[in-house]
């Protein structure tokens, strides 16, 4: 069993308290489309395109800006930005444009696209799947922002002419009615549209539009939490136009505090229930409202808060009531949080039985501490299940191909020593390799500093793979000397 003794270098960080997120390396992708070559022009969206730019910069994003981008150029930017997105702590896409609902998917329309069918957009078209795609290896956070809420108004066959009458009509919408179809992003993604699926995005009559302008003023105000920031974007919307447009928000985010600008000092330097304690009173309260209308991660957070023990709210029975309801609701994070109190029995009486259901049901929603708990639970025996590591490695598995990073490395452990049948060192060097580019401090350390715990097949697998993403050049040997270390570097994200 000596490939699941390797694991035991790196359990430890599973129990380490996860940080409060003030992204350290955040990227954003820009794009604007105003001048249109066969559909009506947009009047603020390249005002809007460069304003959020500018405050995204301000902000610390690195930013890619794309104006009037052609169907070939927006293939492009695409997917250059979904492979830096890798190594990000959080990646950012921007659209502000045309976009048209075609049969329940939402595309997003480029300067040069020239459509008489449903089948011209969605070949001409980038779809907001595309979208989530390029941010969806981000390593923390995932937020794609469209401020273009269109529909096909015409179904199946688009009459071009008709569609430039109803955009001439009003020039203070950017389209036409219907909106866009709703979406059900990944645990972690943020969906953000400038008007609810079925309502239009107002232009407005200043510089920027109305969602524009509230969120380029919300993101730039320090130590203001992600969930609560759009929240007061959607409230500044409505003041302004009046109740005609209500800003969404479609996701399931982590439960770790998280700040497009954090306040003075930073706050990725403090556990989870410290960075909630650490709230001002007044996000609280809205918490508590939110918390009150059924949102779940509000109730998480709270949660956290009553679980510090270095704060005068310190409560854990309140905790567990918190936990309960967001666990009720279906909130995997709250079910797996909630498991851990029963096993030791925190705020509440230990009950092996109750927290293994606990484990399971979020690991029943694919949340991958709990499969990976899971993992070591049943390699183990625990919680009144018997040791069977066989059906441990399925469960390392299933968490490795959900990209949690320390099942990455377990299972690519298992298989370089030949406990996983039909798996070999490609497969091994596949997980390694997406535990660095997934931001594994750990793994980067074991394999800077002890590459020889694994066999000559899987190193030089890892180098083939590290060579055919262009982060090494030198030889296929297993020698992990100064190229190949460089390599590891870079793969994970380091500049030498």
């Amino acid at each position: 069993m000596a490939g699941f003794l390797k694991t035991l270098a790196i359990v430890a960080c599973l129990t380490l308290p996860q940080m409060a997120e003030a992204a350290r390396d955040k990227i954003a992708l820009v794009i604007g489309m105003a001048n249109y070559q066969f559909l009506p022009p947009l009047q603020n969206t390249l005002k809007d395109a460069n304003g959020m730019a500018q405050s995204l910069e301000n902000i610390g994003f690195d930013v890619t800006l794309s104006l009037d981008s052609t169907t070939q150029d927006m293939t492009r930017v695409l997917e250059d930005f979904a492979f830096r997105s890798e190594v990000a702590d959080l990646a950012l896409i921007y659209f502000a444009g045309h976009g048209v609902e075609v049969q329940g998917e939402n595309f997003l329309l480029p300067i040069d696209v020239k459509a008489s069918n449903n089948r011209d957009i969605q070949r001409q078209s980038a779809s907001l799947k595309q979208l989530l795609a390029a941010v969806d290896n981000a390593r923390k956070m995932r937020i794609v922002i469209l401020d273009s809420c269109r529909d096909n108004p015409l179904g199946d066959e688009i009459d071009l002419d008709t569609v430039a009458e109803a955009q001439a009509a009003s020039d203070q919408t950017r389209g036409g009615g219907g909106g866009m179809a709703a979406v059900d992003p990944d645990r972690g993604t943020l969906v953000a549209f400038a008007a609810r699926d079925g309502q239009v995005a107002l232009d407005g009559t200043g510089d920027n539009s109305p969602y524009a302008e509230a969120l380029m003023k919300k993101m730039a105000q320090p130590g203001l939490e992600i969930s609560l920031m759009f929240r007061q974007v959607r409230d500044l919307v409505l003041e302004k136009t009046g109740n005609l447009q209500e800003p969404h928000t479609y996701g399931s985010l982590t439960g770790v505090p998280f700040y497009l600008s954090p306040a003075d000092g930073g706050a990725d330097s403090v556990g989870t229930s410290e960075a909630w304690s650490s709230m001002k009173p007044d996000q609280e309260e809205q918490l508590l409202a939110l918390a009150d209308l059924g949102d779940t991660r509000s109730m998480l957070g709270l949660a956290y808060m009553r679980l510090n023990p270095n704060v005068g709210r310190f409560d854990p029975v309140a905790a567990v009531s918190f936990l309960q309801r967001a666990a009720d609701a279906g909130a995997p994070e709250a079910q797996f949080e909630l498991a851990k109190l029963y096993e030791r029995g925190t705020g509440v009486a230990a009950d092996p039985q109750k927290a293994l259901e606990l484990y399971q049901a979020a690991a029943l929603q694919n949340f991958p501490d709990a499969i990976n708990d899971l993992g070591f639970l049943h390699h183990q025996g625990g919680l009144g299940l018997s040791a069977n590591p066989q059906k441990a490695y399925t469960f390392f598995q299933r968490a490795a191909e959900l990209r949690h990073p320390q099942a990455q490395f377990n299972f690519a452990a298992l298989i370089d020593d030949g406990l996983v049948p039909g798996k070999g060192p490609e497969e091994a060097a596949g997980f390694l390799y997406a535990a660095l580019r997934s931001g594994s401090t750990d793994v980067l350390n074991l394999l800077s500093e002890r590459p020889n715990m694994f066999k000559l097949e899987t190193r030089r697998a890892l180098q083939n793979k590290l060579q055919e993403h262009k982060f090494y050049q030198g030889s296929i040997d297993g020698d992990f000397g100064p190229g190949t270390q460089r390599g590891i570097r870079r793969a994970y994200g380091l500049e030498d």
